[in-house]
């Protein structure tokens, strides 16, 4: 079973998700939340597989709260941000704080426990085109952040691998650009989120642009 928290500071919002999530046969809802200090507690006391955690709450907002449960105290707790508002700052910040994705409200019931599947496996559930987009809005130009690992670990061939993953490129898409196999670009991309130290594509596209690996507004070659 996946063990799902719900956190959202509308009692009918997080109703709605509950009764989608208790028609699905592989998933529980161990948990509400009405803020984000509520969640992040409780997310420490139940290791809830997944937080679905509302982006714009009082008090401690989802940014914060996905800051505090991705710092630690939590386990393999993943969050996936629910927001109102498509690429946004605050969604910026939360894939920042380490939010394995995003998607709207009124995101399709299918879609929504499709993508919480995906994200209790580990992986991401953002269109990294989505999130290109999202970055070059809010990341500067020339202007990279310090990361947290040097990408001179990365190989030639691990470095092209992830400039493409950072323009929007799917693992079929990059192996037909770069005359690989399928198989091997996902060798790669599991090789770059190991030596990065990151936890799903998501993070490698942030990182891609923050450690200046792509600039934003810059094509792809």
């Amino acid at each position: 079973m996946i063990r799902v928290l719900l956190a959202d500071d509308q009692a009918l919002v997080r109703t709605g998700f509950r009764l989608i999530l208790t028609q699905a046969p592989d998933m529980a809802v161990v948990g509400e939340a009405a803020d984000g200090e509520q969640a992040a507690a409780m997310a420490r006391e139940l290791r809830p597989d997944v937080v679905l955690m509302d982006v714009r709450m009082p008090s401690v907002d989802g940014v914060e709260a996905t800051r505090l449960i991705r710092a630690g105290g939590a386990g393999p707790t993943r969050v996936l941000i629910l927001t109102t508002f498509d690429l946004d700052e605050y969604v910026y910040a939360a894939l920042r704080a380490g939010a394995s994705g995003f998607l709207l409200k009124d995101t399709l019931a299918a879609d929504l426990l499709s993508a919480i599947r995906v994200v209790a496996t580990g992986d991401a559930v953002v269109a990294p085109s989505a999130t290109r987009r999202l970055l070059e809005r809010y990341v500067p130009a020339g202007a990279p952040q310090a990361a947290v690992t040097d990408p001179g670990v990365l190989t030639e061939r691990e470095r092209e691998v992830l400039t493409r993953v950072a323009r929007g490129l799917s693992n079929v898409e990059i192996a037909d650009r770069l005359h690989l196999s399928e198989g091997t670009v996902k060798t790669h991309v599991s090789r770059v989120l190991a030596k990065l130290n990151l936890r799903d594509r998501v993070q490698a596209v942030v990182y891609a642009y923050e450690s200046g690996v792509v600039r934003a507004g810059a094509a792809d070659h």
